[in-house]
């Protein structure tokens, strides 16, 4: 079993941004229906962030609600939580003041009814130090409000420079089938090199290779991606052919698009140079959560098989739109 800040994880995550994080949340019983199959099929590490939704409906929120009926699963979950950033403005925001608020804000919401077990800063912030950050996130480590700091969304070197100041419990970054880019930039390779586990976001592409978008007009026009450059009208009908090659390969395995990109990811970690890799897929009801939690086995000649679909395919379109802050 993988372990994060010295606690065993299930070898896949749970992503609760879904949850709160949208035009039109799932109703509350369906999302504890979803969060109780996640922890029975062992997904363990809970991802959540305190700017998931608005201050009166976040992943925090949801938390204490959900640590409020069911008191006994507290201790059976990992949480990591993100903030440092300023929704009022619109920025991230790890200033000493900036930090405390969001960790003081996220201590409040929780009610005592779960241990904050890791917080991370959604992005490097440019304007101050990571000393100074991780000062402050030490302070409620030592009086036992934290459990440890992870890195969101961070450069190989941010993580050179983040492990000479403190102790890096995981690094969380984008990494898929239509996303690679942590593999060939360093910092899978720096997170191997410190032993620090590498947590998956969007697993499956943001929904790309789930098989539940034939076209742009399957796209919910108040869901967060809709603006996103993958599935912008000149980039989908391109972006989609690699979903459909892994449908494919899905079909010939028996298994789902969803379940082959997940367990894909997870089979990172056996290669040689590479860091113990836990998906963190999002899932709002319990069917999809049974999905997600299926390991597909895939052999070395099939990760070749995908490997050489992958080089023959060029992903169109960004990460994420013009002027967000990657790779911090």
């Amino acid at each position: 079993m993988p372990q994060i800040n010295r606690r065993e994880v299930g070898p896949t995550g749970f992503g609760l941004m879904g949850f709160t994080w949208r035009a039109s949340p799932p109703p509350q019983d369906q999302a504890f229906e979803a969060m109780r199959a996640a922890l029975k099929n062992g997904l363990t590490f809970w991802n959540g962030g305190d700017f998931y939704g608005p201050p009166e409906y976040n992943s925090l929120v949801l938390l204490e609600r959900y640590f409020a009926k069911y008191p006994e699963d507290a201790d059976k979950v990992v949480l990591s939580i993100k903030g440092g950033y300023d929704t009022t403005q619109g920025k991230v925001d790890s200033s000493p003041e900036g930090i405390r608020r969001s960790v003081d804000t996220t201590l409040k919401q929780l009610k005592g009814r779960k241990k904050l077990d890791i917080f991370e800063c959604a992005r490097r912030d440019p304007n101050v130090p990571l000393e100074v950050t991780f000062g402050v996130l030490q302070e409620y480590i030592d009086k036992g409000l934290l459990g440890g700091i992870s890195l969101s969304e961070v450069s190989a070197a941010t993580i050179h420079e983040a492990v000479k100041i403190t102790k890096i419990v995981a690094v969380e970054v984008e990494l898929s089938l239509f996303a690679t880019q942590v593999l060939n930039n360093g910092v899978a390779a720096a997170c191997a090199q410190y032993n620090i586990p590498l947590v998956a976001y969007s697993p499956v592409g943001r929904g790309m290779l789930t098989g539940q978008f034939k076209s742009h007009g399957d796209i919910p026009k108040d869901s967060p991606i809709y603006h996103f450059p993958w599935f912008t009208p000149e980039n989908f009908d391109n972006n989609i052919q690699l979903a459909k090659q892994v449908e494919s390969l899905a079909a010939k395995k028996g298994c789902t698009p969803a379940q082959l990109a997940i367990s894909w990811t997870r089979s990172l970690s056996k290669r040689p140079g590479m860091p113990v890799i836990i998906p963190i897929p999002g899932a709002t009801t319990v069917d999809r959560v049974n999905e997600n939690s299926q390991f597909v086995e895939i052999s070395d000649e099939e990760m070749d098989e995908i490997d050489a679909t992958l080089a023959k395919f060029v992903v169109k379109g960004g990460r994420y739109p013009d002027g967000y802050p990657i790779e911090t």
